[in-house]
This record gives C-alpha cells, structure tokens and sequence, in this order.
C-alpha cells in the first residue's frame, strides 16, 4: 500500500467543508476547492487503493479502492461528478442512490459504486450521526 502525503492540511479541510455546510452555495471558490480535495484525500485514505478513478473536475481526482491497477488511458472504473453534488455526498445530504438516478453522478465500471464508502463519517459534527 502506498500512503500518500496530504496536499491539503487536515485542518484547513475540515475548516473548508466546514464552510462549504454552513453556505453550500456562497463559499469562496477556493474554499470550495480545499473542502473538495481534503475530502477525495480523504476518500483515498479510507478506501487506498489503484482500481477506482473519483473525479470531481475541475477541483481534484483519486485513484482508491483495493483491486487491479489500471496503467494506460481510461480507467474502466470511474465516477465523476461536480463539486456541490461531491460534497453533498460526503455529507449525507444527498444519497448515492439518488445522485446516480438524477444523473448527478456519472459512474461506469465494475467497481465505481462508492455508496458503501459515502457518506464519509467523522468530517463534519452532523455527519457522525
């Protein structure tokens, strides 16, 4: 296993989604990029691993989940979505379910269901409940 070095400090990313819950729609934008990118490292650390590719352009992508490497061209696992809907899904504001019905979420591949690993617990005080 790889353990990667954080870009974005723990708490200027806890600070940012933080930010991002209390005014989803009038956060700084680069605001809005910390929260994102403190939470795909996030996700990367929870879930380590080369299999799945989570983009959230233009903000960030990881590579997580345990599983094959992929090396060349598209990855066959891959979720992509916008910022907002990202870190709603992060916060349990919106349900994988729900994000991949609406179409707020493009996911393809074999393992690129991620509604096992969101909403991630333990970033924000009301996602621990």
């Amino acid at each position: 296993m790889v353990v990667r070095k954080r870009k974005i400090d723990i708490a200027v990313g806890r600070e940012a989604l933080g930010a991002w819950a209390a005014d989803p729609t009038g956060v700084p934008r680069p605001t809005l990029a910390n929260a994102v990118r403190y939470t795909l490292e996030e996700l990367a650390a929870r879930a380590p691993g080369p299999t799945t590719e989570v983009r959230v352009p233009p903000f960030g992508a990881v590579q997580c989940m345990d599983g094959p490497r992929h090396t060349r061209g598209t990855p066959p696992n891959v979720v992509e979505t916008d910022a907002q809907t990202w870190l709603e899904l992060v916060t349990r504001r919106l349900t994988w379910r729900d994000a991949t019905y609406n179409g707020r979420v493009r996911a393809s591949g074999q393992r690129a269901d991620l509604s096992e690993l969101l909403p991630m617990r333990g970033l924000l005080a009301e996602t621990d409940s």
